[in-house]
């Protein structure tokens, strides 16, 4: 007959074997199962000091040379107003010229107004309601052969004027004829409005 003590012993000595044994298994860490492989963050590696640009100073901006007889005025405009330059003013002044001139022949009132000066839009208003009342064909512009600077000037007031001289070439239909004409603009340099208006026209000699 088999001792109830006994087969109690041994029962606990089973459980505390297979207890060790599964305490040791999960205890210890082996690495990743076969077949796996374990993924590690990447950990950001510091920058070595070749690789970092130093902060540089911001660099003073450069005053624009100008040159030619206008070369003072537009040096005084300049300093009034640093934001201005010629490459930008003549390419403007061409354009000006194609909208005032094509304005003026299909009589667009309207147009020219803002473009011009009181006295200048008044004078092309008269001589628009001339040629209406006479039914002249009006010239229209053919091309710009040439704009460029030839004055330039600041007065005490902070206003500017620029002296453009233009070639071109206009045509009615039946003849062409050459303009060369001085058109100055004007501006008021304390002004936010980068707008240049016609001020005179003259014929250059």
């Amino acid at each position: 007959m088999t001792n109830p003590l006994l087969e109690v012993l041994i029962i606990a000595a089973i459980s505390i074997f297979v207890l060790s044994r599964l305490y040791i298994a999960l205890g210890k860490d082996d690495g990743p199962p076969a077949g796996r492989t374990r993924v590690k963050t990447p950990q950001p590696s510091p920058q070595s000091a070749d690789n970092v640009s130093p902060l540089r100073p911001e660099q003073p901006k450069a005053e624009p040379i100008f040159t030619g007889p206008a070369a003072a005025g537009l040096e005084a405009i300049y300093k009034a107003d640093n934001t201005f330059s010629t490459r930008d003013f003549l390419r403007g002044a061409r354009e000006a010229y194609e909208l005032i001139v094509g304005a003026f022949a299909k009589g667009d009132r309207a147009a020219l107004k803002p473009m011009l000066d009181t006295d200048v839009y008044e004078a092309w208003d008269a001589a628009i309601t001339e040629r209406e009342a006479t039914g002249t064909a009006p010239f229209e512009l053919l091309r710009v052969r040439k704009a460029e600077i030839d004055e330039a000037e600041l007065d005490e007031t902070g206003m500017a004027r620029i002296m453009v001289r233009y070639d071109a070439e206009l045509g009615d239909g039946e003849t062409t004829r050459k303009a060369r004409e001085i058109w100055t603009f004007m501006r008021d340099t304390s002004s936010e409005d980068p707008n240049w208006i016609l001020d005179d026209v003259e014929q250059a000699t």
